[in-house]
């Protein structure tokens, strides 16, 4: 009999013993839940042409940044959890420039072609009433970021689309509670608005508040330019007749800002005091070119008119240090947009057990969701649930030139109940009756 030497037995059982000491490893590896796919998100914004500075390029970077941190699980409470309930999020950026028809076939391009899980886009109020419909036909989750028409959920119902951002009526009751304000006995008012649904839906809804709030105040000039018209000379010489002591504009893009450079060098702001609805965009852009005492809104409380909170101050903060300038609201919709989509998402994930959620269990779960924004507090409250409401502020514009910033002072804050329709009315029946049931104290 061949004996082993004491070497040998020494080796076998250094491996044996080694093996053994592999087999938990090997077992928990072979247990472990995989990782969940990643989920891939469209992001829809104008990086080119006119509307890219002012909007579309802050909510691109907004996306970018907003993306990057949940991926990394470096967002505030409480959104501190990776991506959407444990998926990462990969981003598809696409351009919403050009005409509704390409903007219509980006979208089937998105979910049919490169099979996005949801869409977050777009800025123009025509491209959002042009993709709903399709996206319902598709079954593709969308969530608008930015257009505010009111009439997205107003003239039909829809079950794959979202607005997690208040629509345009909230920004045009407000402006007109603060315009009485500063004008008590306002005679008459002029207004100067993009011709197409943005501007004549502000417009409209503009008219109908002041009706409601002043009665006696009379329109005098109703001017409705092209959009992206870029000059206005014929419009500013027809604003310079009036007697109106302010002018109501909803203008965005490229168009406020050469508005308020060609206004101001003629004379105009200083007849009559203007009202920018959607002016927070160009305040850093053009600084000083504004004129002091310009009424500013930034389609809800944000920017320099944003609460103090530990959130927004992370969103302020990371934005600046990567981008070199304060957010603006476009930054700020963008990123409320995309947090209501990951609580909408985690929410469905608790309902399955931590399981990734089908869409359809996101839309159920996004239906009457309540979330916090870098700015305020979403309710989806109209809409059947898929329009958001929050509270919203309105200031005036002034120059600091001894610290050579813009700023916004005498800064008015209106609950949201003082200035969006209660969920079984639509904006234009509520205006008609005169904002009945609005909670304004």
């Amino acid at each position: 009999m061949q004996r082993t030497s004491p070497r040998a037995c020494l080796a076998r059982k250094v491996s044996a013993a080694l093996l053994f000491a592999a087999l938990p490893i090997a077992a928990v590896a072979q247990t472990a839940a995989p990782a969940a796919a990643p989920v891939n998100l469209g992001i829809v914004s104008f990086l080119t042409g006119p509307a890219a500075g002012p909007f579309g390029i802050p909510g691109r970077n907004s996306a970018e940044i907003m993306i990057e941190m949940l991926n990394a699980g470096k967002v505030p409470a409480p959104y501190a959890t990776v991506g959407l309930a444990g998926a990462k999020i990969t981003p598809k950026y696409v351009d919403e420039a050009g005409s509704t028809a390409n903007q219509v076939t980006e979208f089937r391009n998105l979910v049919q072609r490169d099979g996005m899980n949801a869409i977050v886009g777009y800025i123009s109020s025509g491209n959002c009433l042009a993709v709903a419909p399709v996206a319902e036909e598709l079954k593709a989750l969308t969530v608008f970021w930015d257009c505010g028409t009111p009439r997205i959920f107003e003239e039909r119902p829809l079950k794959y689309v979202f607005r997690a951002t208040p629509h345009a009526t909230m920004d045009n009751v407000a402006a007109a509670r603060y315009v009485l304000k500063k004008f008590p006995d306002l005679a008459s008012f002029s207004g100067i608005n993009q011709n197409y649904a943005w501007g004549q839906d502000s417009w409209r809804d503009f008219v109908a508040a002041m009706k409601a709030l002043a009665p006696k105040a009379t329109v005098d000039k109703e001017l409705l330019p092209k959009l992206f018209a870029g000059e206005f000379g014929a419009e500013i010489s027809a604003l310079l007749t009036t007697n109106s002591k302010v002018v109501h504009s909803s203008f965005w893009n490229g168009d406020l800002e050469s508005f308020i450079v060609q206004s101001s060098a003629r004379g105009l702001p200083a007849r009559s005091t203007m009202v920018y609805t959607a002016g927070e965009t160009a305040m850093f852009r053009l600084g000083a070119k504004i004129p002091d005492g310009t009424i500013i809104g930034a389609r809800g409380p944000h920017g320099v008119m944003a609460p103090d909170t530990p959130l927004n101050k992370w969103f302020r903060q990371v934005y600046e240090d990567r981008f070199a300038t304060a957010p603006t609201y476009p930054a700020y919709h963008m990123a409320q947009s995309i947090l209501g989509l990951k609580s909408a998402w985690e929410k469905a994930a608790a309902a399955k057990g931590g399981q990734q959620p089908a869409i359809d269990d996101v839309i159920k779960a996004f239906e009457g969701l309540e979330f916090e924004g870098p700015s305020a507090r979403i309710r989806m409250a109209i809409g059947n649930g898929h329009q958001g409401i929050a509270d919203i502020a309105y200031g005036s514009f002034r120059f600091n030139k001894a610290e050579n910033k813009a700023e916004i002072v005498d800064i008015v804050r209106y609950p949201a109940e003082c200035v969006n329709p209660p969920a079984n009315m639509t904006s234009t029946a509520w205006l008609e009756a005169g904002m009945p049931g609005a909670k304004c104290n």
